[in-house]
């Protein structure tokens, strides 16, 4: 007997929070960075933001599209839930 295994899909809108999105896929940086976005790897400053920082503000801060970050962060989510099960 096979066990099917369903994973919550979190939506992502410009009002979650970075720190949301972690907690629900762990650290996306190195698929983000496979994605084209650049300085998301770890550091201090991005790990205290990531607390309070919202998908709309870290679009504005890469200076990327709201609608093109949500695309990257929905690909990299994907991806990353896929390698964790």
């Amino acid at each position: 007997m096979s066990t099917i295994e369903t994973r919550h899909i979190m939506q992502i809108t410009g009002d979650t929070k970075i720190s949301e999105i972690f907690a629900e896929y762990g650290d996306i940086s190195e698929a983000m960075m496979s994605l084209g976005m650049k300085g998301v790897d770890g550091n201090r400053l991005r790990r205290f933001l990531e607390t309070k920082l919202t998908v709309k503000w870290a679009a504005r801060f890469h200076r990327v599209p709201l609608d093109k970050f949500l695309e990257l962060l929905h690909t990299a989510t994907t991806s990353q839930g896929t390698e964790q099960s």
